[in-house]
């Protein structure tokens, strides 16, 4: 008996974990995040001189964390449709991305070595560059999948 109390917690604490979800008034914020973050790296990239690696690394950070709030805010109206688009998106977005990272390096590899005769070394994905993809994936097919219901 004593383990059936102990899975039922358990069980009702991952469901907590899962259906998490922010305010639909963070949707706003997390968009003006994104989009400040955006205008500063264009900012950076052709108006700053000098060493500014870690305004590169803050504004990468920063798009992430506004692209995840916009990824956990929940919408105006919230049923179980969305919330199983919104899961469906999810399981989308990480099967595309885990292809992505697979076989993205390769391409770049091999686009690199037609382009430059010499040939450059292979390098793998970031993880800035996987988590921005799985994010604008998922983002982009909720509402996608969402669009055409």
């Amino acid at each position: 008996m004593e383990t059936n109390k102990i899975m039922e917690c358990e069980r009702k604490r991952l469901n907590k974990i899962a259906s998490f979800r922010l305010p639909n008034q963070f949707m706003t914020i997390g968009l003006v995040i994104v989009l400040a973050t955006i205008v500063m790296m264009f900012f950076r990239a052709f108006a700053m001189d000098g060493e500014t690696e870690w305004l590169k690394l803050l504004l990468q950070k920063s798009l992430l964390v506004g692209m995840l709030i916009m990824s956990l805010s929940k919408d105006k109206i919230e049923d179980e449709m969305t919330i199983n688009l919104r899961a469906q998106s999810y399981a989308i977005a990480f099967v595309v991305g885990v292809i992505y990272a697979l076989v993205m390096p390769y391409v770049e590899y091999g686009v690199s070595n037609v382009v430059h005769s010499g040939g450059e070394p292979f390098k793998d994905l970031g993880d800035f560059q996987v988590l921005l993809f799985m994010l604008m994936i998922q983002l982009m097919f909720y509402h996608t999948l969402k669009r055409y219901r």
